[in-house]
């Protein structure tokens, strides 16, 4: 175990899938979404695979017992992965960012209602505060009198990504019971390529140079955020290093700004933090009786002293 390293790798990973949402948010205002979501998938497989050789465990990630689990996984990520990019190309990015966040605290109800898992109070207070602080954030776009149909759209497209995100995350979860990593995620982006293909029957363009080069960027991006985000689960539990994931919010202020001007409203900001703190506390009570019964076990663990 190596905390620092884990934290290091999981700001890595959130800076590169910001730079990669980025480049999304630049390449879909010409290039159709499904093209983006066959790009981002089927190129990423590239970083993926060779870091699989490299360790050896290619066939692990073709192995499976769950064929169907795969594929109901792959389908539910693949309309999260459409429905974000479609976001992305209608709203500030920091926006998207902020209402994405929204989907841990959603995986909290789905796990409840398909997985049966107990949520205990603190966790439903949470949701109720985090669902408030959506509420909030969408204000901007939906309320007050629209700016745009677009930017409703968009702000509706995120909402609905990230509920389809907690999804994904769900059918994940029944998936590691018996699966590997490797698979789980070869199959997701090999799915996922395979969908973004289909859509050509509706029209694609033949890209530019530049945007070519901007969809190969995007999928070795997502392949390399992948592997930096796996890797920092190696190194330290996932109550250390999930919080550094909602450093995203910084990343996306930061690039909105240089790359396309964007200021989001105060009260998206406001929704944003009420989210992220939301989300912040169930995981600091969930790191609680974690850390009680290290330390239980290790006082356990301690020799004997000498008889009296």
């Amino acid at each position: 175990m190596n905390a620092l390293k884990g934290i290091a790798l999981q700001i890595a990973a959130t800076f590169v899938f910001t730079i990669m949402s980025a480049l999304v948010r630049v390449v879909s205002l010409r290039v159709p979404t499904g093209e983006v979501v066959f790009a981002r998938s089927f190129f990423a497989l590239f970083p993926l695979l060779a870091l699989l050789a490299w360790r050896g465990e290619i066939g692990a990630a073709v192995r499976t017992a769950h064929p169907l689990g795969h594929i109901a996984r792959g389908t539910i990520g693949v309309c999260a992965m459409i429905l974000a990019f479609s976001a992305l190309a209608r709203i500030p990015l920091a926006d998207a960012t902020a209402i994405g966040f929204t989907a841990p605290l959603m995986t909290v109800l789905l796990a409840a209602l398909f997985l049966g898992e107990k949520v205990q109070a603190y966790r439903w207070w949470a949701v109720a505060a985090g669902l408030g602080g959506v509420v909030v954030m969408l204000w901007p776009h939906i309320g007050g009198g629209f700016e745009t149909w677009e930017r409703a759209l968009g702000a509706g497209c995120a909402l609905l990504g990230a509920f389809f995100t907690a999804g994904a995350m769900v059918q994940v979860r029944r998936l590691t019971a018996t699966e590997s990593t490797a698979a789980i995620v070869f199959y997701f982006q090999a799915l996922a390529a395979v969908a973004g293909l289909a859509t050509a029957a509706w029209g694609w363009r033949l890209p530019g140079a530049g945007d070519a080069g901007l969809l190969l960027l995007i999928g070795f991006l997502g392949g390399i955020g992948q592997i930096l985000l796996t890797e920092s689960y190696r190194y330290a539990p996932a109550s250390v290093v999930a919080p550094f994931a909602y450093s995203a919010m910084l990343w996306s202020l930061l690039l909105g700004f240089i790359l396309f001007a964007e200021v989001p409203p105060l009260l998206v900001l406001v929704g944003a933090a009420v989210v992220i703190g939301a989300g912040l506390f169930v995981i600091w009570r969930e790191r609680r009786p974690a850390v009680a019964q290290a330390e239980a076990e290790a006082v356990a663990a301690q020799p004997a002293g000498p008889p009296s």
